[in-house]
């Protein structure tokens, strides 16, 4: 790709039935994909995800839709967005927009019919590129392209107005530098430590979502660094400092040492303490689900010494047990394409060989179930074996 080029490459959403549907529905001459499909098909990267811009009205779109045997959902329709659902995956749909009032939480929009205006109210250059469905021809305002082929992550605009429009911009602009940037825009870089303390004012659920995108990346250890330097990460997560920052750069080496897949949850519980307190405290603040929040319970009561990986995964669950094992530089290997396997014998078998119901039952089952763990998970057979050894028949 360069900054010359300006023109869509051909790709295979681009030759997408369904959504050559959707263009004649809409009319080509009233709709333009936008934002990641065309970024990213011009980085060479894989298309997840359509979005598309129209000239049309949410009810127009709908009607329009569903004429052609489109169906459609108003899923944001205050905002002006309208989910088409087509067969190769489902495209979002939003009406041409201006501003008319934000307060860096939530900002009231009223329809537009001009394209460069809806490009303007975005928030990246790169983020900002139109393509012709039919021609795939691109409209690029604000450089865009140019960012692209340098890998700048750069605002529209005075990125402190950008930045006071919506304030979870500082945390998106970290994220999109960390995916597709190398050089840094100093003005951008500058507005996002200047404003950091209104992240304050944020939704915690949009905090956590943006911080765990973040930390999905493959490699996101410098720009959290960043994060923290610039007073940003101090106001989202006050409890990393540094030594989390260096925590994290181990359990990303490590994770790359022994080829296991990014985790996000994994790499929040290294910027943490190791401390279950402060972990239950973050993940409540954060409001991460009941499932997330054990999770990171469990990581931050990890000790310097994992302990023997499949008797740690048979006690903790897979997940857990990875997240231990790497966090303390332990060996994970075993557990790959390991079953966790089901302790064969029940508290049934005890009471059948003469002890009564109740506490007693419990204690030797425990005690027979932590002799097979410790033997390396045996057949049932030995399992029978070691139950004939404590209860003779």
């Amino acid at each position: 790709m360069s900054p010359d080029s300006h023109t869509l490459p051909a790709d295979p959403w681009t030759a997408r039935e369904d959504l050559a549907a959707l263009v004649r529905a809409l009319g080509s001459d009233k709709v333009r994909w936008v934002g990641g499909a065309v970024r990213d098909t011009l980085l060479g990267h894989p298309v997840a995800d359509v979005d598309a811009a129209t000239l049309h009205e949410p009810k127009t779109v709908i009607d329009l839709l569903g004429s052609a045997g489109i169906r459609a959902i108003p899923t944001g329709i205050d905002h002006g967005t309208v989910t088409a659902i087509l067969p190769g995956g489902n495209v979002e749909v939003t009406t041409l927009r201006h501003d008319v009032s934000t307060d860096g939480r939530r900002a009231t929009v009223a329809f537009a019919t001009d394209w460069r205006e809806d490009a303007q109210r975005r928030d990246f250059t790169i983020n900002a590129l139109y393509a012709d469905p039919v021609t795939l021809e691109i409209y690029d305002w604000f450089g865009g392209l140019a960012d692209l082929e340098v890998h700048r992550v750069r605002f529209i605009g005075d990125a402190r107005q950008r930045i006071r429009e919506d304030h979870l911009r500082i945390l998106r602009y970290f994220r999109f530098q960390a995916r597709f940037g190398s050089e840094l825009d100093q003005e951008a870089e500058a507005a996002c430590a200047e404003l950091a303390p209104t992240l304050k004012g944020l939704s915690r659920e949009r905090v956590a979502m943006e911080l765990l995108n973040l930390l999905a990346l493959p490699d996101p250890s410098a720009t959290i660094e960043r994060m923290e330097a610039r007073g940003v990460l101090p106001v989202v997560l006050p409890e990393a400092g540094d030594s989390g920052v260096a925590t994290l750069r181990a359990l990303i080496a490590e994770e790359d040492r022994q080829q296991v897949p990014p985790d996000a949850l994994r790499r929040l519980a290294a910027l943490l303490p190791a401390e279950p307190r402060i972990a239950e405290q973050v993940a409540a603040r954060l409001r991460l689900s009941a499932a997330q929040k054990k999770r990171l319970v469990t990581a931050a009561a990890r000790e310097a010494e994992a302990g023997e990986a499949r008797a740690l995964a048979y006690r903790l669950g897979r997940n857990e047990a990875v997240d231990r094992l790497l966090l303390t530089g332990s060996d994970a290997s075993s557990l790959t394409g390991w079953d966790i396997p089901q302790f064969p014998i029940k508290g049934g078998e005890i009471v059948a060989r003469g002890i009564s119901a109740g506490p007693e039952v419990a204690r030797i089952l425990r005690e027979i179930e932590q002799r097979w763990v410790e033997e390396g998970f045996p057949d049932s057979e030995r399992a029978e074996a070691l139950l004939d050894e404590r209860l003779p028949r």
